[in-house]
Formats: C-alpha cells, structure tokens, sequence
C-alpha cells in the first residue's frame, strides 16, 4: 500500500523542523518527504494536524511472566498505538526476572501479541540482586538491547564493576538507576517541608546525586556505555554535565510525571502519585525541564508501571508506587511544550529520536527510507482525562479528571494503521 500524507505539519527532530509538507509511505518505509502524489496512492489529509515519528518508549513495564493480570503484551501494545507509542523497550523486572536467554526467548514470543514494536531490556544481575552478572553475551545473541537491574540498586560495588568491564567488552549499554540504596530504603518522598507536614518517610534529593557520582566514577573506570534512567534533581544535573564533558559515554533520561508533577500534587496522600523515585520539589522540575531542553538530558519516558487497585489502595508509605503512562505520555509531554518550554522537534528529539539512536534502532526520524512508525496528532485538542477510558488493563493514572491537550487521530507501525481516534 501507498500512503501520502497531505497539508501536515511535519515534526522532524533530526532536522529540527515544523513544517507545513507531505509524506509518502510505500510499504513498511518513508520514500519521499514534500514531493508529489505517486500514481494510486491513498491521499490522507491531515488538515493541519501534526505528523511525527512514533514515539520509542524506554523503559516500560509488562506484566509478563508473573503478573499478567497487571498488564499484558497485548493490552500494553493497544495503550501504546492508543498514546501515539510505536516501540516500547520493556524492563525485565518481572516475576520471575528477565535474567536468562531462555526467559528473554519466553517473553519475545509472547511480544508477538501486541500490535506494536517492542524491544528487550534484561537484568544486569541474576535474579537482579547486584551480585552475580548474567549471560550478557548469550543475552546479546537473544536480543537483548540493554542491561538493568530497574530500581534494585547493588551496594556491591565490586560486583557491578566487574558486570560493567564485561558488558563494555561486549559493547553492552548499561541502564542504571542512580541512588544511594540505603538512604532510599523504605522512603515514600523527597525531603523537606511538605514530607515533614505529612510525616511521610523521606530521602534527600543528595541520594541521587551520591548514586550517580557512584555510577559516574565506574563508568570512568570500566569505559562502559552507560544510560542513567531517571535524572529528576538539581543537585545531579551538575555531574551530569561533567561527565559529558569529559568524554564519557554516558546519557540520561527522566520520567514525564517528574517533568510535569511536584511533591505538592501528592495532596492528601494520594497514592497515584507515589513514583520511584519520588516526586520532586518545584525547583527541581524546573531545573530537569530546562535540563531538558538543553539537551543535557536526552530522554523522556513514561516509565510504565501498571499496579492494580488493591496494591494502590493502602496508606501512602505501603502502596505500589507507579503509574501507567503509555496513552497518557504524549499529552502529558504537550503540556511542556503549550507552557513554551521546549519546541516540537526537541520534544521529538527524547521522546523517539534519542533513544532510538542510544539503542541503535532505525526508528524515531521522518528521513528517506526510515521505517514508517508514524503518529498523526492535533496538539491543542483539549479533553476530560477519564481513566476508565484507558486501554491499560491497569488504570493508575495521576492525571484522572486533569484537564488535557493534543490528541492522538491515529498511530502506523510499519505503514499499516494500528489506532484511528
């Protein structure tokens, strides 16, 4: 089939664009960009909708093996084609974890459920418990396109030493989650004012510039490829940038709830808006936005974390903490761009572009023979967020009843419809 797309604006983050054009698919790839109709194409007019590559989400949870009733590959790639997501890279924190070629074969097979792309994360550390390292190499040979532990931080410093020496023989990127494990333990907030009030147990914004300096001064060790998941303080972003500066092969990404949210929206302890890490003070979203549009951090992910009502329903510091986030990232990232933070193509640039070049995918860009991931969305539709509409089998939203903009028309992948709004 021939798709061409009319009068769109074309959100381009490798050529940092917005632009009035056209689009031809031919196939599963992108053929021409602003030239005229082939013969016996199908004409879809976007009417000045935005026509962008499908979003690459890094960093989302499934619930398969263990907790299917959570959320399953096919209800996961049905949120995902809903929210404008066309690759989902999924952590292996599962139950059991993703730690063994022949798990990561089990969940490849299952992918095949979902109507959308997905790619592989596994565990850096057996059964993630920071000691022993995988099969990295066979796990490779599987398809595996990263290595975490996701938020189980190991204090065995030797040990992940020597996990991040073999993975950079490999060429093995490494995803690390940059805490002090022992001043995180059991806390539910960031320290200060608001979590004193609410006697809600707390760690200082300082853990998380402590592990990354930690993982910082491994990397410079080893000359590993290094990804930090989540950057979400002030005090970080300093550290970051001089370990950039220095060469070293790392990048960072950030949650869209920590870009969009604040310790204040936690109110009366509603357990929605409980995150690992947890939310942040003002100061600190302003500083990872700014960060963001910098480029100083490279991603933005929702972090996809599906938790059913009984695990949610419980005093603050006992309940899950997470939130879905695969139909609600990209209105959620809109809100960044209405409030003049950052540009549509920048947005573009971490939401697909980044992470697709980080894990050495050929999706995320509106170029020549690119693959045809595609979302077709009005950034100013505005609309009553209800979580009872979400495709998630899951509905932990933090944005239940918030007022919204820019929806999704409809979702490709590989050229063929996968969403029509």
């Amino acid at each position: 089939m021939t798709l061409h797309f009319t009068n769109a604006r074309l959100i381009n983050p490798e050529a940092g664009t917005d632009d009035l054009g056209s689009l031809t698919v031919q196939g599963d790839c992108i053929t021409a960009l602003n030239s005229p109709a082939p013969e016996g194409a199908t004409i879809i007019d976007c009417g000045g909708d935005c026509l962008a590559p499908g979003i690459v989400d890094w960093g989302v949870k499934i619930g398969e093996p263990g907790e299917r009733h959570k959320e399953s590959f096919r209800s996961a790639g049905l949120a995902a084609a809903a929210g404008g997501v066309t690759t989902m890279i999924v952590r292996p924190d599962t139950a059991p974890a993703i730690d063994t070629p022949e798990a990561l074969e089990f969940v490849t097979r299952r992918a095949d459920e979902s109507v959308v792309r997905i790619r592989h994360m596994a565990a850096l550390t057996k059964a993630r418990a920071g000691h022993e390292m995988t099969e990295i190499g066979f796990l490779l040979d599987a398809g595996a396109v990263a290595f975490t532990d996701v938020f189980h931080v190991s204090n065995d410093t030797k040990a992940l030493s020597r996990a991040l020496t073999y993975a950079r023989a490999m060429g093995a990127l490494v995803v690390g989650h940059p805490q002090e494990a022992g001043l995180s333990q059991g806390a539910s907030a960031t320290s200060g004012k608001f979590a004193s009030l609410r006697g809600i147990p707390a760690v200082s914004s300082m853990a998380e510039r402590m592990g990354l300096d930690r993982d910082i001064g491994l990397v410079e060790m080893t000359g590993a490829k290094y990804h930090a998941d989540q950057i979400t303080t002030a005090r970080a972003l300093p550290a970051l940038a001089r370990a950039k500066k220095n060469g070293l092969d790392i990048t960072a990404g950030v949650s869209i709830h920590h870009l969009t949210l604040n310790e204040i929206d936690v109110g009366d302890y509603r357990t929605f808006f409980k995150f690992t890490p947890p939310l942040r003070s003002e100061e600190d979203r302003l500083a990872v936005v700014a960060a963001l549009a910098d480029g100083l951090i490279d991603v933005v992910g929702s972090f996809h974390t599906p938790a059913d009502e009984e695990s949610k329903r419980l005093p603050f510091e006992d309940a899950a903490a997470g939130a879905v986030g695969l139909q609600t990232l990209l209105p959620a990232a809109l809100r960044l761009y209405h409030a003049g933070a950052i540009g549509l193509p920048a947005l573009w640039r971490a939401l697909a572009l980044n992470p697709a070049n980080r894990l050495g995918l050929p999706q995320g860009r509106l170029s020549l023979a690119a693959p045809a991931d595609l979302v077709r969305f009005d950034p100013n539709a505005p609309y009553i967020l209800d979580r009872a509409t979400l495709r998630s089998k899951s509905k932990n939203t933090p944005f239940d009843g918030c007022r919204m903009e820019g929806k999704v028309k409809a979702t490709y992948v590989a050229g063929a419809p996968v969403f029509e709004g």
